[in-house]
């Protein structure tokens, strides 16, 4: 939802039970609102996937699910931490308070995934001047489902619509922002994104539209309302 022609756009991340397997079922979606992740960067290709994305919590946990209806599918890296922006890839960059850094969660197709924590995003070569990467410990209790193999090599063409959960335990944040407490009536910054830096067809597409082509423009971030 927008509140105007020129204003970021605002969500709000409904509050369900605790699902028994830290992952919400099917028919709990339906309550999320949709975010569509469709503002693309004039640098595009004129491959635009219609990409959306729905987010939940349960007092303790971000449930997140991305939808992509795609054409040119290729996913490569299987590490965690490696540049998965690269492949076909989807990513939610989360800012809890305004006066700390972010995260910039992003996973390809396959469901591996890259974080970091930035304080300044200012580039410095292929990099950050403030920053710090995830380590797996870091995400210890994450979970990411995926409903494509690990790796698609060579790239898939035709019509392919593939999805990708997440379970984030809100905790993992806390080491870098500070406790965060209740949820219920918070009021996060936020933006998402699908990309595809190393595709046939490259792309880059926002549900707050970037200013430039840069998905690390915090200035940019949309509003996340936390429901009760």
């Amino acid at each position: 939802m927008i509140a105007g022609a020129n204003a970021l756009p605002e969500t709000v991340v409904r509050q369900i039970p605790p699902p028994p397997q830290l992952q919400p079922p099917e028919d709990a979606w339906a309550a999320a609102d949709i975010i569509q992740i469709a503002a693309f960067r004039p640098e595009s290709s004129d491959h635009r996937p219609a990409t959306t994305l729905r987010l939940l919590h349960d007092g303790e946990h971000l449930y997140g699910r991305f939808t992509v209806q795609d054409y040119y599918v290729r996913s490569r890296h299987t590490q965690f931490g490696d540049p998965v922006y690269r492949d076909s890839c989807v990513e939610i960059f989360l800012q809890p308070r305004p006066d700390r850094g972010y995260f910039n969660f992003e996973f390809n197709a396959g469901g591996t995934m890259m974080c970091c924590y930035i304080t300044n995003p200012e580039r410095v070569g292929a990099t950050f001047k403030e920053y710090r990467k995830w380590r797996p410990e870091d995400a210890r209790g994450l979970q990411i489902h995926a409903s494509l193999p690990p790796v698609v090599e060579p790239e898939q063409v035709g019509p392919l619509t593939w999805w990708l959960t997440f379970a984030l335990p809100v905790r993992l944040l806390e080491p870098f922002v500070g406790p965060l407490g209740p949820l219920a009536g918070q009021c996060w910054r936020m933006n998402a994104y699908k990309c595809g830096n190393e595709t046939s067809h490259p792309h880059w597409a926002a549900w707050a539209p970037v200013d430039a082509l840069n998905f690390h423009l915090p200035r940019c971030f949309g509003k996340m309302h936390w429901g009760g």
